[in-house]
């Protein structure tokens, strides 16, 4: 080894500098190089613009915040870990250090990491607690893996101690030519600004002005009063260890309704790290016959269903890249109970489109809907006309997401067009409903058995 020590900062999902455990530990030495590899495998599933865009904006500003550290963010392309290795070897690295993940994908890159590095007899430190914020087999059961119920999970997840929070690097020293590559500048994703900094900005503002009344409106979709962090949680522009100390400093009920949405953030990484194979089968097989897709998927992705709430919902996410969280309940109990379409059709099609698409907690939560996860009450449905009636009283939101429905006065016309009088009806261009409620539930009831 060299007399100066240098060591690797793996950037993957945890695009920032305050409290970054991977960061700290390799900055702890002479020299560091914090590298974000533009995984080509990765990229191929990023279909859509708003999500690019989002992340280009954050590497954009990871790499200013390294730059005021001393530093700045070396950006290769590729498959991580021949980038990673040809690096380590060419400025005689110690060790490598990224973050903990949970997919089959990111457990496979860091195995393959580790037997590359070890061939060279140089070490890959994985650090925990980066994306979570609990290591996720540090909570389970007796005489099991992980739990399946988020009851009890919830209930240890609150008396597990959490770390301390990690400060921000002093100084960070890049080796000299390096090269750190062509740095994305890309616009803004429509409303959605990336990056940590305007993630830190929009925290402070939440935790001043949201955080108090957020278990009064968070289903409220008209005001839509969500934090909206869960983008930057996605990429690991906030802490979720950060964003949980600081809730906790501030009691209430408002705070303890936010902790467990972060909670159930966690439950789902911990399932899927102990049952990778549930990203994409059935956690809990019941013997689902679903229909074939066909025109109905179709209406449902282009909001056009005749369901004014699921419509607003679909179309909230094409043109921002974001859903909020009853819509998606809404529409994807619509897309798997009364259309009874396969919930992975559903799962891709927000993976596609989502600026926070998560693939633990977008599909494990997909699962939940459709009654094949972890929800206890597998048969549970979401009438899209009581939701409205209890989320959207006033179909304010309805109107913001379906012009066509705009001009209607009376909020349950607006949530039920088609029982507005035939000659008003044939003035707006609005679908007529693809699908009975009465009739998808009762179809859904015989696929599942007799609705046991």
């Amino acid at each position: 080894m060299s007399e100066r020590r240098t060591r690797i900062a793996v950037f993957t999902r945890d695009l920032r500098v305050n409290d970054n455990p991977v960061l700290a530990a390799a900055a702890d030495a002479d020299r560091t190089i914090p590298i974000f590899i533009q995984d080509t495998t990765i990229e191929d599933a990023i279909s859509n613009g708003h999500r690019q865009r989002f992340l280009d904006t954050g590497l954009a500003d990871l790499d200013r915040s390294l730059r005021e550290l001393g530093g700045g963010l070396v950006i290769r392309r590729g498959d991580p870990v021949i980038e990673i290795v040809r690096l380590a070897d060419r400025f005689d690295v110690e060790s490598v250090h990224m973050a903990a993940d949970v997919s089959s994908y990111a457990r496979s890159r860091e195995h393959r990491l580790d037997r590359a590095l070890a061939t060279q007899r140089r070490r890959l430190v994985v650090h925990e607690s980066t994306i979570t914020v609990h290591p996720v087999g540090d909570i389970t059961p007796t005489g099991s893996d992980h739990f399946s119920v988020f009851g009890p999970y919830f209930r240890r997840w609150q008396e597990h101690p959490r770390r301390l929070l990690i400060d921000v690097p002093e100084r960070i020293e890049v080796p000299d030519g390096i090269g750190v590559g062509r740095v994305p500048r890309g616009r803004p994703a429509d409303t959605w600004h990336g990056g940590e900094s305007a993630a830190r900005e929009r925290a402070n503002a939440w935790f001043a002005d949201g955080l108090g009344t957020y278990h009064d409106v968070h289903d409220d979709l008209a005001a839509d009063r969500t934090s909206k962090l869960s983008p930057y949680l996605h990429l690991g522009n906030l802490s979720p260890v950060e964003l949980v100390t600081r809730a906790a400093e501030r009691p209430g009920p408002g705070s303890e309704a936010f902790i467990r949405q972060l909670a159930w953030r966690d439950f789902h990484h911990q399932v899927l790290a102990a049952r990778p194979a549930a990203a994409w089968s059935d956690y809990r097989h019941r013997d689902d016959r679903w229909n074939d897709a066909g025109s109905l998927l179709d209406a449902w992705r282009a909001g056009q269903t005749g369901y004014p709430l699921v419509d607003a919902g679909m179309r909230q996410l094409s043109r921002t890249g974001w859903m909020h969280n009853r819509a998606r309940l809404v529409t994807g109990s619509f897309l798997t109970k009364t259309l009874y379409l396969d919930w992975r059709h559903g799962a891709r099609h927000f993976l596609a489109n989502l600026i926070d698409g998560d693939l633990a907690n977008n599909n494990l939560n997909w699962q939940w809907v459709a009654g094949t996860g972890t929800d206890t009450r597998p048969n549970r449905v979401l009438n899209p006309l009581r939701q409205g009636e209890r989320f959207d009283t006033d179909a304010e939101y309805i109107r913001r997401w379906v012009p066509e429905l705009s001009g209607i006065a009376g909020a349950r016309e607006a949530r039920e067009p088609w029982r507005l009088p035939a000659d008003r009806r044939r003035t707006i261009s609005y679908p007529e409903p693809i699908v009975d409620l009465a009739a998808g539930r009762q179809q859904f009831l015989i696929s599942r058995g007799g609705g046991r």
